[in-house]
């Protein structure tokens, strides 16, 4: 397996014990992920796209690879996450431009 796949495996089991932990708390987390998740006033895809964005300016691992994987999922392409990302990197510097490594591999792995 690749390491973006272990990263999303990883991320996986967290939260399921979580679930196990917390279950009110991570219930009402995954209903506020369903509802904003909806396609509304912004498709799916553009929402991931903004996902992987915010999750390259957070610097969050475990986010751009689960993001980056429903990119792919929602039919984006290597030029729009990249962009995305490209976009965070702006706002965020430096250090957030060497997140779109992440980005990268993440296509790269799930293409």
């Amino acid at each position: 397996m690749g390491k973006i796949t272990d990263l999303t495996k990883e991320q996986q089991e967290s939260l399921g014990k979580l679930k196990e932990q917390v279950p009110d708390a991570m219930e009402g987390f995954s209903a506020f992920m369903g509802g904003v998740g909806k396609p509304g006033a912004l498709d799916g895809k553009t929402k991931e796209l903004i996902a992987l964005a915010l999750s390259v300016k957070a610097q969050c691992t475990w986010c751009i690879a689960i993001h980056g994987k429903k990119c792919i999922s929602l039919g984006a392409t290597r030029e729009e996450m990249v962009e995305a990302a490209m976009v965070a990197a702006l706002m965020g510097g430096g250090p957030a431009l060497m997140y779109v490594k992440i980005v990268q591999d993440t296509i790269d792995e799930f293409s």
